[in-house]
């Protein structure tokens, strides 16, 4: 299940409906998909092949399709980052800047772990979101945030798009922002 760190006041936030209403007031997305229906050998595996992405996808089939009709998703994927991705740490360096999108994003993880680095309200402050497999989560567009690996680095998850390319990062700078 995921769990909530926040940065201004050290708070943590965990149990689903906890972390459910705590996202919701900051009009994030929270769902959480039962991982059981997932082939065993690919709920702890984050080094894939295509075919093995393909019966995510399948299996997830109705949960995709639900979540697309009821936020305007035409199409969706499936990503797997590892240490043995090549240019990881690139990767990594670039994801770990605070940017918006023009179109939610969206992240149901099946394997690993990862966690979003989102700004919430001027109460709030930045949040973290520590995701686990089963978590699906949808940043607003327009809302400050970035997505990165935890210390395992490794992680599986479906993505769904509203435009057929995908997501464009906007770059956000923010005073407030310490990634400490």
């Amino acid at each position: 299940m995921a769990v909530i760190k926040v940065r201004n006041t050290n708070e943590t936030i965990s149990g689903e409906e906890n972390v459910r209403e705590f996202l919701a007031k900051e009009e994030v997305l929270y769902e959480h998909w039962d991982i059981s229906k997932l082939p065993a050998e690919l709920r702890d595996r984050c080094q894939i092949t295509d075919d093995e992405k393909q019966t995510i996808i399948d299996t997830f089939k109705s949960e995709i399709e639900s979540l697309a009709e009821r936020r305007g998703y035409g199409s969706w994927d499936v990503v797997a980052l590892s240490e043995s991705t090549p240019g990881i740490e690139e990767l990594l360096k670039k994801f770990e800047q605070v940017h918006t999108h023009t179109e939610d994003e969206v992240r149901a993880i099946t394997a690993g772990h990862g966690i979003f680095i989102i700004k919430g309200s001027d109460e709030t402050g930045y949040f973290d979101v520590e995701l686990e497999p089963g978590d699906v989560i949808s940043v607003p567009e327009g809302n400050p945030h970035f997505f990165t690996l935890m210390e395992d680095k490794q992680v599986v998850a479906v993505r769904l798009f509203i435009e057929s390319e995908g997501w464009v990062a906007h770059p956000y700078k923010d005073p407030e922002f310490s990634q400490s």
